[in-house]
């Protein structure tokens, strides 16, 4: 696995999907409690940054077509069939590593 500091934790506030770069690819961030999940910041459908869109509690909706998607897990909610790519993620202290290599199971 290759990961790459992407944030501080404290960077990635709880309810604010965050965008960054890991190894020049776009992430986006999300926050629930001590909790972060990564996923490619690009929405199933056609590829829209995700991070321009909104997240209200754990539903993310994409700005573009309201594509929604359950943040906690990257499932699709509305279509259910589509899903978003999650990458692992690694906390040490304050800092959020994500390997942007690798699918998270």
């Amino acid at each position: 696995m290759a990961f790459a500091r992407a944030a501080t934790v404290s960077d990635v506030w709880e309810g604010e999907p965050f965008a960054c770069r890991v190894s020049g690819k776009p992430v986006l961030l999300v926050r629930f409690g001590a909790d972060v999940v990564a996923y490619a910041d690009r929405c199933a459908h056609l590829g829209f940054a995700l991070s321009k869109g909104k997240l209200e509690g754990h539903v993310l909706t994409c700005g573009a077509h309201h594509w929604s998607f359950d943040a906690r897990s990257g499932a699709g909610l509305n279509p259910r069939d589509a899903c978003l790519v999650r990458y692992p993620v690694r906390l040490e202290g304050d800092d959020v590593f994500v390997d942007v290599e690798l699918r998270a199971s």
